[in-house]
């Protein structure tokens, strides 16, 4: 397996080199909006420890990756009045996965309404404030 690379895009948004819309933030894990989302509120939770994906992080912090994803995904369902969600992790190039640090996708869902296919565009700006700005007050009331 390839070696994890320092200098990939997630690794710069952690290290503030790279811009974002953070979400949340603890000591092992952070999140922040997809900016070619799927649908609205497509959010990454990546650790904060260097995984190039699921099969060279330790348990540990993927269980704290897997504890984040929880909790954004119980604040996307009430940010977004969502009817469901969808989390998906991919490792290799096989299984779809194309920045190599670990990352779950947390994706609110609504009936009858299809997933963008990946990379389809990148949204506005102001759309994306909008977003981060529900889900973080979805994350303030618990």
């Amino acid at each position: 397996m390839t070696a994890y690379d320092p200098e990939n895009i997630f690794a710069k948004i952690l290290r503030g080199e790279f811009p974002c819309h953070k979400i949340y933030e603890d000591d092992h894990v952070f999140a922040f909006l997809d900016i070619m989302p799927r649908s609205p509120g497509h959010t990454l939770v990546i650790p904060k420890a260097p995984a190039r994906n699921i099969l060279d992080i330790t348990a540990e912090d993927f269980a704290h990756v897997a504890r984040g994803a929880h909790k954004i995904a119980h604040a996307a369902m009430k940010a977004f009045k969502a009817d469901g969600i969808v989390v998906q992790q991919f490792s290799e190039p096989a299984a779809g996965q194309v920045v190599y640090h670990l990352h779950m996708h947390v994706m609110p869902r609504h009936d009858g309404v299809p997933l963008l296919p990946p990379a389809t565009k990148k949204e506005d700006t102001a759309v994306l404030e909008g977003h981060a700005e529900k889900l973080k007050a979805a994350l303030a009331q618990g």
